[in-house]
């Protein structure tokens, strides 16, 4: 995987006429449930920065059955790219749109108190002469006077409630707000074969095309009222084409899809009534896998150097039952092995949101605090892999069940508790969980 992940930077550093036919090795993953397959290349596309998607293959049927499409996985990766890069863009902008808010938010507690500074706007009082060649002292003088000591000691008044504003006085106090909707064209993406909810989206779609420009006013505090001037300010400054331009860039040149379950679509031994569907499935994913264009409300999505990545378990099947093209689309084989207890413990202690510092980190909320002993995280881990090995292997998340277990109790009367430091060692854990695992038909359904 993590080859895969440098090749794809090293192409990017080639010449252009080099560069095209370097295409992705794509991979596939084989191995038991719960042994990480999907979460490696999760957090690989993570590190990247790279547009990620994960499908699930049986969701998908071929042209003529009801249910998605196989290029409806390029169309959602692309959703996925466009919202990292409008997000990325507005993150740059977000400090000019929150100087804009800032005016907003004043506005809305002053009204008719931001200082008009353009020419145009500056009325012109054309003074009468008097008789003596001297202009006259008029009511429409005097007024513009005491228009003006008006609009000081607005400004003033505005400056204090900036002040107040910045310190964070004002975050409960209420205000009107009115967001008015851009007026923009929708582009519609209704494809044959798509599902009902797609249907429903192109009917949204088509209903706001005809409603035109709404507004809504709300009520609601200033600390509200911020967040949601803040979305419409970066929607009205990000420039839709630019976003969809380098969202398609990155999609064709980092995209990752990860294809889950993909055993599941394997034909074994001879073929007939639900299995053709599956190997037509198979034959639809081809073209995609190899390289093709995709029709996306965002534009046309070449998948040529798009990186999948295959996974199952492969209990029932095995990857030579997949059509002899498709394997070969896949030709770097992973096969990860079952988890052990060393494993388990290391998941357990490792990871910045390890398990034992979430439950740790819930029942803190409520003043009770919850250590762990190294002789618990040990007995957990040997407790975890002795299930798996009886009953049915689920991996990792066998973690879930026992740590569920364990501290259900706890959980339950934590408010009695309050104050309390409670250590949980390998007597507690015994205490809670050895009965359930002694018994087999017990453990089936608990563990």
């Amino acid at each position: 995987m993590a080859i895969a992940l440098r090749n794809r930077y090293r192409r990017l550093l080639l010449p252009e006429d080099i560069r095209d036919e370097v295409a992705p090795k794509n991979i596939l993953m084989i191995g038991p449930t719960g042994v990480g397959k999907t979460e490696i290349a999760r957090r690989l596309a993570k590190l990247c920065k790279a547009p990620f998607l994960k499908v699930e293959a049986t969701k998908y049927t071929e042209v003529g059955y009801v249910g998605r499409d196989v290029e409806s996985m390029v169309r959602d990766l692309m959703a996925v790219g466009y919202n990292m890069v409008k997000e990325e863009i507005q993150e740059t902008l977000r400090q000019q749109a929150e100087t804009r808010v800032e005016e907003d938010l004043l506005d809305l507690l002053l009204p008719g108190s931001r200082p008009d500074k353009s020419p145009e706007n500056q009325p012109v009082d054309v003074l009468p002469i008097s008789i003596f060649g001297t202009p006259a002292t008029t009511e429409g003088e005097a007024s513009q006077k005491t228009e003006n000591q008006e609009a000081q000691q607005l400004s003033g008044t505005r400056e204090k409630f900036r002040i107040m504003l910045r310190e964070g006085r004002l975050e409960e106090r209420e205000v009107d707000v009115t967001v008015k909707k851009q007026n923009t064209m929708p582009t519609m993406e209704i494809f044959a074969g798509g599902s009902m909810e797609d249907l429903e989206a192109g009917m949204r779609q088509i209903t706001s095309m005809f409603s035109g420009n709404r507004s809504k006013k709300k009520t609601v505090t200033i600390r509200e009222a911020r967040r949601i001037l803040t979305e419409d300010h970066l929607d009205r400054m990000v420039d839709p084409d630019k976003v969809s331009e380098e969202a398609r860039q990155r999609v064709e040149q980092s995209g990752i899809i990860f294809i889950d379950e993909i055993d599941k679509i394997a034909v074994k031994g001879e073929r007939g009534g639900q299995d053709v569907s599956r190997e037509g499935v198979q034959r639809d994913i081809l073209p995609i896998v190899e390289g093709s264009k995709v029709n996306t409300k965002y534009g046309v999505v070449d998948t040529t150097h798009i990186l999948f990545i295959a996974a199952g378990a492969f209990n029932l099947a095995s990857p030579s039952d997949l059509i002899p093209e498709l394997q070969g689309r896949f030709p770097l084989r992973v096969e990860l092995d079952s988890l052990h207890a060393q494993e388990f413990r290391r998941i357990l202690l490792e990871p910045k949101n390890a398990l034992t510092k979430q439950y740790a980190a819930l029942l803190a909320t409520e003043n009770v605090t919850v250590v762990f002993a190294d002789d618990a995280i040990d007995r957990m881990s040997f407790l975890a892999a002795d299930v798996n090995s009886r009953s049915e292997n689920i991996g990792a998340r066998r973690l879930h069940t026992i740590m569920e277990t364990l501290l259900e109790e706890l959980s339950f009367e934590a408010d009695e508790h309050a104050g309390e430091t409670i250590t949980i060692t390998s007597e507690y854990v015994d205490k809670r969980l050895q009965n359930i695992v002694e018994n087999q038909d017990l453990s089936r359904y608990i563990l």
